[in-house]
């Protein structure tokens, strides 16, 4: 009798212990250009006028390094964009943002992230997002949603925690407030007058109602796949939803075009 041999496919678990272990070693990357006085970080220009860095193609490097060893295809902002016909027939892929924010690491504020997620038929399943200068992790998957310090003997916390006070706390972006963000928050304002304006860089925002610091993420203003989905399968881990803001419905991945439209964390 001849015996096909199946090759084996990796457990969630695993899948999460390989983008954790690839999140924590691009972080190190990056900080290890971040935290040097003498680094040049290469800024460049994209086609989009967007900054490129050096520590955002080391740790693309890096996460590509783990993740490629799998067999799941990815889908990366500094990778090649594959068209959609390609595209198109992949099931499962790793949708990977290598650092996101990357005004805000030129700006040395400390508010970027590693965010890498996996995605299937359209839904993000498990998201990793490391926050490299505070040393923090945060990750979801179908076992619920955490928040720990690596290299520690602290416990993961699960997500969402206890909301600290009675103030309404809407989340807001610290580079990219839109008018129309502002017109929303505004309207929010006359249900909630206790409403707190919280701002953030990168992916932290989603994370904050995640881990339910926020109660509301409007975001008006253009984002691309790789910008939300791991915060996206955090946030969804964690008993929240990202929704279209104008229709209601989930967002979805690995699309013809990659742009999201407006969205609602909440």
């Amino acid at each position: 009798m001849n015996l096909t041999h199946q090759p084996s496919v990796p457990s969630m678990a695993s899948l999460l212990d390989t983008a954790i272990s690839a999140a924590l070693h691009a972080g190190k990357d990056i900080m290890d250009i971040y935290d040097d006085p003498a680094a040049d970080f290469g800024i460049e220009r994209k086609a989009d006028n967007s900054p490129l860095t050096r520590a955002d193609k080391a740790a693309h490097a890096r996460i590509v390094s783990y993740l490629d060893t799998i067999g799941i295809p990815v889908l990366s902002e500094e990778g090649a964009q594959l068209p959609y016909e390609q595209r198109r027939q992949w099931h499962r892929l790793w949708i990977v943002d290598p650092l996101d924010g990357t005004k805000e690491f030129i700006k040395r504020n400390g508010e970027f992230t590693v965010n890498i997620a996996l995605v299937e038929d359209g839904t993000p399943v498990m998201g990793v997002i490391y926050v490299p200068v505070k040393r923090v992790l945060y990750y979801g998957s179908p076992e619920g949603a955490f928040k720990r310090v690596p290299d520690t003997d602290g416990p993961a916390i699960r997500l969402p925690q206890p909301k600290d006070g009675a103030a309404y706390r809407v989340v807001a972006s610290r580079s990219h407030l839109s008018a129309e963000t502002e017109t929303f928050i505004n309207e929010l304002r006359r249900e909630h007058p206790d409403l707190q304006l919280v701002s953030s860089g990168s992916s932290l925002k989603i994370c904050l109602v995640a881990e339910g610091a926020a109660d509301i993420y409007p975001r008006h203003a253009p984002t691309m796949e790789w910008d939300t989905a791991a915060g996206h399968a955090i946030a969804l881990a964690a008993g929240h939803q990202m929704v279209d803001a104008t229709t209601g419905q989930p967002l979805v991945y690995n699309k013809p075009d990659l742009h999201n439209p407006w969205f609602i964390v909440r």
